[in-house]
């Protein structure tokens, strides 16, 4: 059985004294012996951890000690080996890049959708209005040539800062007449994304918790090959174990 774990987590809350929480992190991650990386900025934190499940989850309780990240939660997955090399800090202009400051997905969500009823609205092909529903990854292309979920939307998107120029693009004929639910891995691109349409008129769910939550929540009907993930192991499978696609980045 697997004995590493893995956490994916990240919360959108203005964090402040930002050198002295980065070493406050760094001090306590080194003693608990865990690796991976946290991203520090203004508008919050985002993070991938792994190591033996006890480290792990006092270093996750610890980013919960930070003011306002009390309900910080983690999506866990499992490995034999740890997919990480070290243990950093860093300090971001944003924890996800997207270059329009006035998205401030701390100030308010847009809508959000479950695993369980997404699920839900595929099996029936409709939501519960009847209205069909259209997917719309916001990754990058080669984290979409490992997997997505069946039908999509690809944008062809290689870096996240293009996909405001997609919308302008694109989304009067690719998203018309249906109900969009857009994705990611963990969730945090469409925490932006997602604020971006609604801004400009484009209605939009986004599936909270992104394609681990749905996974791991879900038997992983609908979704297709294996989802990228930000480590050594490249990719995951549906049930959430190391993938075997390799990956041209």
């Amino acid at each position: 059985m697997p004995t590493t774990l893995n956490l994916a987590a990240y919360k959108f809350h203005p964090l402040v004294q930002l050198a002295e929480l980065q070493s406050r992190l760094i001090e306590r991650g080194q003693a608990l012996g865990v690796l991976g990386t946290i991203l520090l900025a203004d508008e919050g934190i985002n993070c991938f951890l792994a190591g033996t499940p006890e480290a792990c989850r006092a270093m996750l309780a610890e980013l919960q000690r930070i003011p306002g990240l009390h309900d910080l939660q983690a999506k866990e997955s499992w490995s034999d080996d740890v997919p990480f090399r070290r243990f950093k800090v860093k300090i971001k202009r944003e924890i996800i890049r997207m270059d329009h400051p006035t998205i401030r997905p701390a100030e308010g969500r847009a809508p959000a959708i479950d695993a369980a009823t997404l699920q839900r609205w595929l099996d029936q092909g409709h939501d519960d209005a009847g209205r069909p529903v259209r997917m719309l990854d916001t990754r990058n292309d080669y984290e979409l040539s490992a997997g997505r979920f069946r039908g999509a939307i690809d944008w062809n998107i290689q870096k996240f800062t293009e996909f405001p120029s997609r919308v302008a693009e694109r989304a009067q004929t690719d998203l018309a007449g249906a109900v969009v639910v857009s994705y990611c891995t963990g969730g945090i691109r469409c925490e932006k994304a997602a604020l971006y349409m609604q801004a400009l008129g484009h209605p939009v769910y986004q599936l909270e918790g992104g394609i681990l939550k749905y996974l791991e929540l879900t038997d992983g009907r609908h979704w297709e090959g294996e989802c990228y993930v930000f480590d050594e192991r490249r990719t995951v499978d549906a049930q959430l174990q190391p993938g075997k696609i390799p990956v041209d980045k």
